[in-house]
Parts: C-alpha cells; structure tokens; sequence
C-alpha cells in the first residue's frame, strides 16, 4: 500500500485539487447547490475559510485557510465528499474495490494538496485557481466563468488575507535581496 506524505502545517494555508471519478463528467456543476451546501455543513463543524476556488465540471481547485492549531484537512475533505454524494445517483458501474470499501464511485479517493510557503507560492496558486476554465476550454476569460472565486472578485469582494508557514515578503523585501545577490 502506498504511504502518502502529507506536511500538517496548523493554521497554514493549503491548496487542494479535488476530482470525480468520471472525468467526463459535470456533476459539480450539475450540482453546484449541492456542492455548497456539502461544504457550507463542513464549514459549520469544522471552520476554515475558502480564499480562492474554482468549481470545473469534474474537479475543483481550493485554497484553504485552517484555523490556529488545526491541520486536519483530511476529515473536512471526507465530510464534503461524503455529504455531496450521499446526495448523487450512483454511476452505472462502480469497481469491485470501490464495492468493497463501500464507495459509491463518485470521487476519485484521494486529493492532491499542497501546503502554501509564501506569497510567491500563493500567487502562483492563484493563477492555477483563475486559469483552469481557461485551460479546460470552457470559457475564453476567465471571469466568465460563474463557479470562480474570481467572478467574486468581479463584483467587488476583496480576497481573504494569506496565511502561509513561511514570512511573507514584501516586494521591496524581494526588491533589496535581489539587488544583493
């Protein structure tokens, strides 16, 4: 069995791609109400805010910010994914092993995360958060895109501030070390 790593950083910012099993499917944006409603009851047990996110037919992409002293990202991704497809049919073919381990076959059964280090980092997070509707093709812009934190942005909402492990550097902090290198 596979040992996966994961870096526990409470407090710290994340950044997680989350996928369905079927890749040609649009069942979160079928059910984009449902979605929500999955995340807002994980919200309501264990609290974190959602900085930057974008919901594509068949994966999303999150930047999350955990509370002071609490790392565990695992049990609010299994609260969300369980709630959504409690709710969901159940796809035409489910595998033996997902039979065995009592899946219903909507997700894939792991996420990528990725513990956000600096400003940098975020940023370039960001940019894959805002440039995937892009990349998918599914619009020409990217604030055309309605399941986007970004369409929020559009309508003059500011974006949550940057919790990261590491200081954040100023841009005249870059500015003077690169000069001194």
């Amino acid at each position: 069995m596979t040992n996966y790593t994961r870096r526990y950083a409470p407090g710290g910012s994340y950044f997680f791609t989350a996928r369905l099993q079927n890749p040609r499917s649009d069942l979160l944006i079928s059910q984009i109400d449902l979605l929500r409603d999955a995340t807002r009851l994980c919200m309501k047990r264990w609290p974190f805010e959602i900085a930057e996110a974008v919901v594509l037919p068949n994966q999303t992409h999150m930047i999350w910010v955990l509370p002071d002293g609490d790392a565990d990202f695992s049990k609010r991704w299994r609260l969300i994914k369980s709630s959504f497809s409690r709710h969901v049919p159940a796809p035409d073919f489910i595998t033996p092993s997902q039979r065995k381990r009592g899946e219903k076959g909507i997700w894939q059964r792991r996420f990528w995360e990725h513990l956000i280090r600096d400003q940098l980092d975020y940023e370039r997070h960001m940019h894959v958060i805002a440039s995937a509707p892009v990349q998918a093709g599914l619009v020409k812009k990217a604030s055309d895109w309605p399941f986007s934190s970004l369409s929020r942005r559009k309508m003059g909402l500011d974006p949550l501030p940057i919790k990261t492990t590491a200081p954040v550097r100023s841009a005249q902090d870059q500015e003077t070390a690169a000069r001194a290198s």
